[in-house]
């Protein structure tokens, strides 16, 4: 049995209404799950002979994406073969100041979720920025091009320069997507 903690406020989404985000999240891996709402403690009952053991390291990273933010759909995400989830600590980046924090979620997400809209179109990554951290969704040729673009940004450089880089990945993500090998 493995067991990971996710944030108080995000309790209500990994269960669902009516229980229905657990009982998917349970049917698509085929293993059991246990909530403790009080704690956040989230229980991963994979001791079961047929439990696929890679299944088991996918369920840990649906429920971590759903506690870092993520909406349970894009979590889902990660079942796929070939689907990761990164989470980068804001904080390494600016330490603990809180107003330079502010700035930065502000910088990530830009006006009315511009530049979060830019990277997730650009790259095909699923991006989510949650307290300290920001979380991505992605495949192995696109996560690296997405988490380049965060650290641009939380190192300092202008969204143009961003944008310009992104621009520049799109051919190498658009061979990607057609199955080829880089």
């Amino acid at each position: 049995m493995r067991s990971i903690r996710i944030p108080q406020d995000r309790v209500g989404t990994l269960i669902g209404t009516k229980g229905s985000t657990k009982r998917m999240i349970q049917k698509i891996s085929g293993i059991t799950i246990d909530i403790d709402a009080e704690e956040g403690e989230v229980m991963i009952h994979d001791e079961k002979e047929t439990a696929d053991p890679l299944m088991a390291l996918k369920i840990m990273d649906v429920i971590k994406a759903i506690g870092r933010g993520f909406a349970p759909d894009k979590a889902t995400r990660l079942f796929e073969d070939d689907e990761y989830l990164e989470v980068v600590d804001i904080k390494e980046f600016v330490g603990g100041r809180d107003n330079q924090l502010t700035r930065i979620r502000g910088r990530l997400i830009g006006e009315k979720g511009k530049t979060r809209s830019i990277i997730e179109d650009l790259t095909g990554v699923y991006m989510v920025v949650y307290g300290n951290t920001v979380g991505l969704i992605g495949n192995s040729i696109s996560l690296p091009v997405a988490k380049h673009a965060i650290e641009l940004i939380l190192n300092g450089s202008e969204h143009a320069t961003v944008y310009h880089y992104l621009e520049s990945q799109r051919p190498r993500l658009r061979i990607a997507e057609m199955g080829f090998d880089i």
